[in-house]
C-alpha cells in the first residue's frame, strides 16, 4: 500500500472530499496536498481534517516544475492522486488559455517530476502511482438511445475544457505505454455533494431559492448528465487507487441519468418539503417566500444556451463494478437531500437548525 501521497486539488470539491475519505480508511499514510487556491480551492473545504498530523498543505502552482521536484525529494512520494484542474465550462469558452496551461502542461509537469523521481537511470523498481482524475466529457455527446460510454470509446471533446482533459488523459497513457510509469485514469460523471463550487448547478439551485433569486436554466434544460454523490465517486477513485490494474482507465459513474430541468425540479422539491416541515426555516430565511409557499420551480427562468453544449453524457460502470468489486449504497434522493440540507447548514453558518 502506498504511504506517501501527494494530492494535488486536494482543497476543491471533490479533492477535499477524496482527502478526507484517504486519511479515514488509510490513518497510517501520510498526505501532502498541493493546491495553488485558485476560485475552485477553499481551505474551509478540508476544515474536518485540518488536525489531522498525517495532513501537510502546500500553496502552490502544479506547473511550478522546481516546487513540485523539490516536494518529490522531500516527501518521496509513491502516489500521486491529481485532481488539479481547471474544470468550468462556460471559464473554458471564455479563457481557454488557461485551461491548456494548467489541465495539459501543469500534468506534463507533474508526468516529468514523477518520471525523474520514481524511473531515473539505475533506480531499483518501486511500488508507485500516478492516479489521473478525468471527465466522461472526453468522449463528447451522446444522442439519445446511444449506449452509454464505455471506457474503448473515441475521444471526441466539444470544448476547450474537456479537450485540455483529454489531451491530458493521451499524456498519462504515453507516459505508461512509453516510459512504463505506473499509471491509472478515472473518467468520473457529475458529482454532487459537500463542498461543491456555487456556481455548479446543484448549489446554484439551493442558493438562488434560499435567497429567492432566479434559477438560470440554459436552453431548453434537456440536456442529460449521469449524477453520482461525491462520497461514492471517492470511493470508487480510492478503489482504483488500490486495486486497479496499472495502466487501466475505469468509468466511474451511477448509471442515474436525469435531464438538468429533472434535477432542478427534484431540488426545489426537497427544498419545498424542507420549508413546509421546519417552520424554524422560514424564520432563517424570510427572503425564501417561494420555497415557503411550495413554489420554488416558479423561479426557474430559461437563458440562451451555452456555446457548444453537450446534449447527454452517460457512462457505462460495468468495469468498475466487475473487476473491482464497486457497489453503492443509499437512493439518490437521500444522497440530494443531505447535500441541501449540508448547503442550508453552510449558508447559515447556524449549527442549531434541525433539519
Amino acid at each position: 500500500m502506498y504511504k506517501q501521497l501527494l494530492i494535488t486539488g486536494g482543497a476543491g470539491f471533490i479533492g477535499s472530499n477524496f482527502v478526507a475519505h484517504w486519511l479515514a480508511q488509510h490513518p497510517h499514510t501520510q498526505v501532502t496536498i498541493l493546491d495553488l487556491l485558485t476560485y475552485a480551492g477553499n481551505m474551509a473545504n478540508l476544515q474536518s481534517v485540518a488536525d489531522n498530523p498525517n495532513l501537510s498543505f502546500v500553496r502552490g502552482d502544479i506547473g511550478d516544475k522546481a516546487l513540485v521536484s523539490s516536494l518529490f525529494a522531500e516527501k518521496d512520494f509513491d502516489c500521486v492522486v491529481h485532481f488539479a484542474a481547471e474544470s468550468h465550462v462556460d471559464r473554458s469558452i471564455e479563457e481557454p488559455d488557461i485551461f491548456l496551461k494548467t489541465n495539459v502542461l501543469g500534468t506534463h509537469n507533474l508526468l516529468e517530476c514523477a518520471k525523474q523521481h520514481w524511473l531515473y537511470p539505475g533506480a531499483k523498481p518501486r511500488t508507485h502511482l500516478f492516479h489521473h482524475v478525468s471527465t466522461d466529457e472526453v468522449f463528447g455527446s451522446l444522442q439519445p438511445g446511444e449506449s452509454p460510454f464505455t471506457e474503448e470509446n473515441n475521444y471526441k471533446p466539444n470544448s476547450p475544457y474537456s479537450a485540455s482533459k483529454a489531451a491530458s488523459d493521451h499524456l498519462v497513457r504515453a507516459y505508461h505505454n512509453t516510459y512504463q510509469l505506473n499509471t491509472s485514469i478515472c473518467h468520473c460523471c457529475n458529482a454532487f455533494g459537500p463542498h461543491q463550487h456555487t456556481e455548479k448547478l446543484i448549489p446554484k439551485t439551493i442558493h438562488a431559492i434560499l435567497s429567492n433569486k432566479t434559477i438560470p436554466v440554459y436552453g431548453d434544460g434537456l440536456q442529460i448528465r449521469d449524477w453520482m454523490y461525491v462520497h461514492h465517486t471517492v470511493e470508487a477513485i480510492e478503489r482504483i487507487i488500490t486495486k486497479g490494474e496499472k495502466g487501466e482507465a475505469y468509468n466511474v459513474g451511477y448509471n442515474q441519468e436525469k435531464t438538468n430541468m429533472t434535477l432542478i425540479g427534484e431540488t426545489c422539491s426537497l427544498m419545498d418539503k424542507l420549508f413546509a416541515d421546519n417552520t424554524q426555516l422560514q424564520r432563517q430565511f424570510p427572503e425564501a417566500t417561494k420555497a415557503a409557499e411550495g413554489k420554488s420551480k416558479e423561479l426557474i427562468s430559461h437563458v440562451e444556451d451555452r456555446l457548444g453544449h453537450d446534449r447527454r453524457y452517460a457512462i457505462n460502470a460495468n468495469k468498475l463494478s466487475a473487476h473491482l468489486n464497486f457497489s453503492q449504497t443509499g437512493s439518490f434522493e437521500e444522497n440530494l437531500l443531505d447535500t441541501i440540507r449540508w448547503f442550508i447548514q453552510q449558508h447559515t453558518k447556524v449549527s442549531t437548525i434541525d433539519i
